[in-house]
């Protein structure tokens, strides 16, 4: 979920807590390119007020027409399409041709809203699944790493929260950076150290701390293309142990902090002693991220998640 989604469902529980009417609109399908995701979401309260987007802006006018004029206030769920055909798709602000279908939910105190937000601000990432017939909602943990919506005959299954996962091993000071960082970027950010002189003065809210060991962290983590791991300890006894659990798994991005000449004899380590192939030590980024002439801490953060997106969006740049 991208904070623009976020920000409606805070506006949207602002707006009930007002004693406001409000339906929360979300796309669920669309044919041919359309301006946002499926799962985007957009809120009209009950006179007319919007927020979030799904259109250029037609779609939202007509949103906005039709709870003037009364007919947008439902009693329960509904489907509604716009775009059909090329006039129509032209008025809506589609390309020609396209479609877009939205489900739309009358908000009241079994829809969740706040109990979601409560969750999603503890970093938590959330099923949200709404009976199309009743309009209540259970809230629960998915199991799998990149939920996508579903929509039945029954039940509109949407994910919320991040749904980029990054682990960090080592709580130093970088960290505090990369952490801080990931979380403006919608990354779930599980933190790995086990030495206490570290892990007692790590504190970032929006992220977990664990003190078990590296091998055992990533191995529960289950890494999957949509995480990264990341080690900043300096130790090899920590980093190791990560590497060659991560350098097996489907992970997007392992990186490592060290130089050049370290990274040399990380390989070799993980090569000798850990059984890592060398089509996987071909995936370890070290020094880690875009070599942007980084030298603070901060600095080396930002080029460790800039390095990070151009890689979840198959941005292929000069290695540092």
């Amino acid at each position: 979920m991208d904070n623009v989604d976020l920000n409606v469902l805070r506006q949207v529980a602002a707006w009930r807590l007002d004693g406001r009417g409000v339906v929360l609109a979300t796309i669920t399908r669309t044919w041919g390119s359309a301006p946002r995701p499926v799962g985007s979401l957009v809120a009209v309260r009950d006179d007319g007020q919007i927020a979030g987007s799904v259109s250029g802006g037609c779609i939202e006018d007509d949103l906005i027409a039709k709870v003037r004029e009364g007919s947008l206030m439902r009693t329960r769920p509904e489907l509604l399409s716009y775009g059909v055909g090329a006039e129509e798709a032209t008025r809506f602000g589609l390309p020609c041709g396209g479609t877009l279908e939205l489900m739309l939910e009358p908000l009241s105190d079994a829809s969740q809203i706040e109990a979601l937000l409560a969750r999603l601000d503890r970093g938590e990432r959330v099923q949200r699944e709404l009976d199309l017939a009743t309009g209540a909602v259970t809230l629960s943990r998915p199991t799998g790493a990149a939920d996508v919506l579903q929509l039945t005959a029954t039940q509109l299954i949407t994910p919320h929260g991040p749904q980029w996962r990054l682990l960090v091993i080592g709580a130093g000071q970088m960290t505090q950076y990369l952490a801080n960082m990931a979380l403006g970027l919608d990354y779930q950010v599980l933190i790995c150290d086990p030495r206490e002189e570290y892990a007692d003065s790590f504190a970032v809210p929006g992220t977990e701390l664990t003190r078990e060991m590296p091998d055992d962290v990533v191995t529960r983590f289950a890494p999957d293309g949509h995480t990264a791991v990341v080690a900043l300890t300096h130790d090899p006894k920590l980093d190791d142990l990560a590497l060659m659990e991560a350098l097996k798994s489907p992970a997007f991005y392992i990186g490592a902090i060290g130089s050049r000449v370290n990274q040399a004899k990380r390989k070799a380590r993980l090569a000798e002693h850990f059984d890592v192939t060398p089509a996987q030590l071909a995936r370890l980024h070290g020094p880690v991220g875009l070599n942007i002439g980084a030298r603070t801490p901060p600095e080396i953060a930002l080029a460790i998640l800039a390095h990070m997106t151009a890689e979840r969006y198959g941005v292929r740049l000069g290695a540092p």
